[in-house]
Order: structure tokens, then C-alpha cells, then sequence
């Protein structure tokens, strides 16, 4: 399975509530928080994200996508 902004979102959702943030209410902007972090995180590794294979016939580098 890939990750995803929103799967990305989830956990870091269910740490925080562990952490005692609190999510729900009009004035609560921890959601939102996680939302923009899982944005850049997944953004990152899109946009400058590589594997090294080292051996084998598919020795190489690559770009994640």
C-alpha cells in the first residue's frame, strides 16, 4: 500500500490526540496542522525522493514517485 496525504494525516491525527491535543472544536487547529504537515512530508518525498538498488540487474538509482 502507498502512502497517502490522507493515511499521512490519519496517524499523525492519532498521535497527536495520544499526545493530549485536542482536534474537535471551532477553535482547535491541530487537524489543520496535521493536514499541512502530511502535505509537505508526502511533497518531499515525491518531489526529491530517491532509491538506491545496489546490485542486481536493477542496480541504480531512481526517483520515488
Amino acid at each position: 500500500m502507498a502512502i497517502t496525504k490522507a493515511s499521512l494525516k490519519s496517524k499523525i491525527e492519532s498521535e497527536l490526540t495520544s499526545a493530549g491535543f485536542v482536534l474537535p472544536g471551532e477553535h482547535a487547529k491541530a487537524s489543520g496542522m496535521a493536514q499541512a504537515i502530511a502535505n509537505a512530508v508526502i511533497d518531499e518525498i515525491t518531489e526529491n525522493g530517491t532509491v538506491v538498488v545496489a546490485g542486481g540487474s536493477s542496480a541504480g538509482t531512481y526517483q520515488i514517485t
